[in-house]
């Protein structure tokens, strides 16, 4: 969303630590975002050191020649022990990568750490990069290239832009909490990819489309929010569907939605008109098919997981993979949630 997982498996969390992953916990000297904030680019697209966490988060969804459906995920996250930039060691800027590829009987995942300031990862807005090691995503936000590998998979790809980019929330200050914790969000969901995949049966050529988020905050959840199930649908028709339901301890969710239009006039939609449901669970209790409606739009559709157990085992675990959308609509999308470990 992305509200996405985020780094503070790199910080000094205590177990007190309030919210999931302590993205509750105070955001003391940190900037937190207000509404009205006027996006500038390409700066926006670069790191902001005066907020805590951060993060560039693009899925796709792809298919080989042979028809079969692939999963891909690139994240690059910074985490601030200090509201500045730093140098050197001395630097406050933590960052972590996360790339996978799912398919649909095996999902391969990598994960890479790294300290700002000594050119092991970082972002440049103009012209933009970001990376870790290897592994970077470049371009500039109309045509892209991007790279990662792991173990036992590795892909290189190119995209380029479709559409405009879309501001979540109000006008891209998207609210969290009751409460009101908030970030600045906005995606560009308009990206056609194609590349190759290495995988361990060989290379596989694959093209598709890919949705890229933008988010940045230093306190985006609520101290009594636990996880999140973070819904990307693209519809047949040429709409999409941004959607989020933040749990609560006291087995309350908050939600937002935002409705895209084919055009890209983007629709926001503030707690309780969207609703995602679980109807089934894999076998370790996480939700793998949900049934999601927006009433406003006509949309009473069930999302189903390619494969059920892309599960990532990483420093903060969470399941993210690609699903498949039937009913009032039909297409494809992206599912993250966190909080099921």
């Amino acid at each position: 969303m992305n509200v996405k997982v985020l780094l503070f498996s790199l910080l000094p969390i205590t177990a007190n630590a309030q919210g999931f992953a302590g993205l509750g916990t105070a955001a003391e000297g940190f900037s937190v975002p207000q509404p009205g904030y006027a996006f500038a680019f390409p700066a926006d697209h670069g790191a902001h050191h005066d907020y805590r966490i951060e993060w560039w988060y693009l899925t796709a969804n792809l298919q080989g020649p042979d028809g079969t459906d692939y999963g891909l995920q690139w994240t690059l996250f910074r985490s601030a022990l200090a509201p500045e930039a730093g140098s050197g060691w001395g630097t406050p800027q933590l960052w972590m990568g996360h790339a996978a590829v799912t398919t649909p009987d095996n999902h391969y995942v990598s994960e890479r750490l790294g300290r700002g300031g000594i050119g092991q990862a970082g972002v440049t807005a103009d012209p933009f990069s970001a990376w870790i090691d290897d592994w970077e995503l470049s371009g500039d936000w109309t045509n892209m290239q991007m790279a990662a590998s792991g173990a036992d998979f590795a892909y290189d790809m190119n995209l380029t832009a479709q559409g405009p980019l879309v501001f979540h929330g109000d006008a891209g200050f998207s609210v969290k909490s009751a409460e009101g914790q908030a970030s600045y969000y906005y995606s560009q969901p308009y990206f056609d990819i194609a590349g190759v995949l290495t995988l361990p049966q060989g290379d596989v050529p694959v093209t598709g489309q890919a949705w890229l988020d933008r988010e940045w905050s230093s306190q985006p959840l609520g101290a009594n929010q636990t996880g999140w199930d973070w819904f990307s649908l693209s519809f047949d028709d040429g709409a999409k569907l941004m959607g989020f339901r933040l749990q609560q301890t006291d087995g309350d969710h908050y939600t937002s939605a935002t409705w895209i239009a084919k055009d890209g006039q983007a629709t926001p939609f503030a707690d309780g008109a969207f609703q995602a449901v679980p109807l089934t669970t894999n076998d370790h209790g996480v939700p793998v098919r949900w049934q999601v409606t927006l009433p406003a739009y006509g949309v009473d559709a069930t999302v189903s997981a390619v494969n059920n157990h892309a599960w990532m085992a990483t420093s903060v675990p969470y399941w993210e993979g690609p699903v498949r959308v039937t009913g009032s609509h039909n297409g494809r999308g992206y599912l993250e949630m966190t909080g099921y470990e």
